[in-house]
């Protein structure tokens, strides 16, 4: 009869044969495959990024810094072909621009532009986005997509419609006016109509997409603060001017930055249905530096007027993101 002993037996070892799997191998017998290293990852990662990359330095940033340097020259038709040939002249085409009476012309007219143009872009486009939100029950989606739908057709396209049925002798608008035994005004061959006809075209067009961000911003508001709201005895006007407006500020702001960024920079709208007349007083920067540049092909002053707008549109841009950040602490 055989006696244990206080310790246990030891398993035996089993000796490693040419078919036995390591324990330290995977569930298939092949080692764990190690993470590719900090140095792969980053190669990967500029390798995909290069077809952009390359696209950008070749169409974005080379033409921004030629057009830098170009604002600092003479450069004009004769240097097309030889540019370097161009004389540089510094500061000679900032300073002209200050004293050329249609630029400051141009200018006016783009703040004229942007200061009734984007005030009424946002008010009807907050409006369109409530009544869509709470007071419009039927066929919601057809009136957001009939809203929408100037957005995404071609400038060109609605600006011609635009001129047809603005036309004084056989447009919409003469049609209406003939009907009630008046003669309708030329909208767009008169200096006091021209302007208001283009802006009353971009409110119509642009609408959509303020519409569209304020929507997305009233159904992000919570329903519990509306609810505790009317609870409390709060009517429409009350619950609209203490929750839906303060709630809002940042889709505003927002709204308010990119529509003022696109009237700064309007260009098809009078390029189509104006050319700038009558007596340039449609004549924006965007066009007198098209002008400039490819009718006159006085292309270092045209590179100046674009750094000036540049320049106006940051300093906008940056004032308003200001005001948000301050607003939504």
């Amino acid at each position: 009869m055989s006696t244990t002993t206080g310790k246990a037996a030891e398993p035996a070892k089993v000796q490693a044969g040419p078919g036995t799997v390591s324990p330290a191998a995977g569930p298939k017998g092949s080692r764990s495959r190690r993470k590719p290293s900090m140095g792969v990852q980053n190669m990967a990662g500029w390798l995909f990024s290069t077809p952009f990359l390359v696209l950008f330095l070749v169409f974005m940033a080379v033409p921004i810094i030629a057009t830098l340097v170009m604002s600092f020259t003479d450069f004009g038709l004769r240097n097309v072909t030889h540019p370097l040939d161009a004389n540089f002249i510094g500061f000679e085409n900032y300073t002209k621009l200050f004293s050329d009476e249609k630029f400051l012309k141009s200018l006016f007219n783009t703040a004229y532009f942007v200061i009734v143009g984007v005030p009424l872009t946002i008010l009807l486009g907050l409006v369109v986005a409530v009544l869509l939100n709470n007071g419009i029950d039927r066929a919601r989606t057809f009136f957001r997509v009939g809203f929408y739908a100037p957005v995404v057709t071609t400038i060109v396209a609605v600006a011609v419609v635009w001129r047809f049925v603005l036309d004084p002798s056989d447009g919409l608008v003469a049609g209406l006016f003939s009907e009630v035994g008046l003669t309708a005004p030329d909208f767009l061959g008169s200096e006091t109509l021209a302007m208001p006809s283009m802006i009353a075209m971009a409110v119509w067009r642009n609408v959509g997409t303020v519409m569209v961000l304020f929507i997305a911003g009233l159904q992000a508001i919570p329903t519990e603060v509306r609810e505790a709201a009317r609870l409390d005895g709060a009517n429409v006007w009350q619950e609209f001017k203490g929750i839906t407006v303060p709630l809002l500020r940042p889709t505003l702001l927002y709204a308010t930055v990119i529509t003022t960024i696109g009237y700064l920079n309007v260009f098809e709208e009078p390029f189509v249905m104006t050319q700038g007349g009558p007596s340039d007083s449609t004549l924006t920067v965007s066009l007198n530096m098209y002008r400039e540049g490819f009718n006159f092909f006085h292309m270092g002053y045209a590179s100046a007027m674009a750094y000036v707008l540049f320049v106006v549109i940051m300093g906008i841009t940056v004032l308003q993101l200001r005001l948000l950040k301050d607003n939504t602490k």
